[in-house]
């Protein structure tokens, strides 16, 4: 398979529903995507395998983890959220509550409609932010604690209406005045709130 071919694949991944699409980055560090691993020597010298995408999902990273599993797969990532959230002056314990609610701590976690890794960020946003791999825990808390951080600003520091706009969109927020009447947004804001008082304690 020739190079040409597999950067191609960049442009189609996203519609492989079924399948495992392989993430690589290169020397230069442009992401490439294929449906199948690389494992010949030269195309290991050029590009560093990243991970997978589509399995696991964002809803498969939560199943068969007790508390404690949770609890331990969110602290290796607890000196990024504190560096992020001291850069962004957003509270390590919201960072830390969302990102536990939306990847359940998956840095490789994929959501139905292909948001990615441990904040979540769909690849327009992530590209917006400047994020060029979602799947690296560092870039992916950056961006998501600077995206958490501008909706704080927008909505004056209103901590439910700034969640709110980060699962539903914040013109949902706009359009609707407050929280937004759907059913996924509600829960998904109390599940954030509930672990964001946990956190703080």
């Amino acid at each position: 398979m020739g190079l040409g071919l597999l950067l191609g694949l960049a442009h189609g991944f996203a519609c492989a529903q079924n399948g495992e699409i392989h993430i690589y980055r290169g020397a230069d560090g442009v992401p490439l995507y294929t449906d199948k691993k690389l494992n010949t020597r030269l195309l290991d010298e050029v590009y560093a395998y990243i991970g997978k995408y589509g399995r696991p999902t964002a809803v498969q990273s939560c199943q068969g983890l007790t508390a404690e599993g949770m609890e331990a797969r969110g602290a290796q990532y607890q000196y990024l959220i504190n560096r992020h959230a001291q850069a962004y002056g957003v509270d390590p314990a919201l960072i830390k509550a969302m990102m536990r609610v939306e990847s359940c701590f998956d840095r490789v976690a994929v959501s139905k409609v292909g948001a990615q890794g441990l904040m979540q960020l769909m690849p327009g946003t992530a590209k917006i932010l400047g994020v060029m791999d979602s799947f690296d825990p560092d870039e992916n808390i950056r961006g998501g604690v600077e995206y958490l951080s501008g909706l704080l600003k927008r909505f004056n520091n209103n901590l439910e209406f700034a969640i709110a706009g980060y699962n539903a969109g914040p013109g949902n927020v706009e359009k609707y005045n407050g929280i937004p009447p759907f059913r996924e947004t509600q829960s998904y804001l109390k599940r954030v709130m509930a672990h964001y008082k946990r956190y703080r304690t």
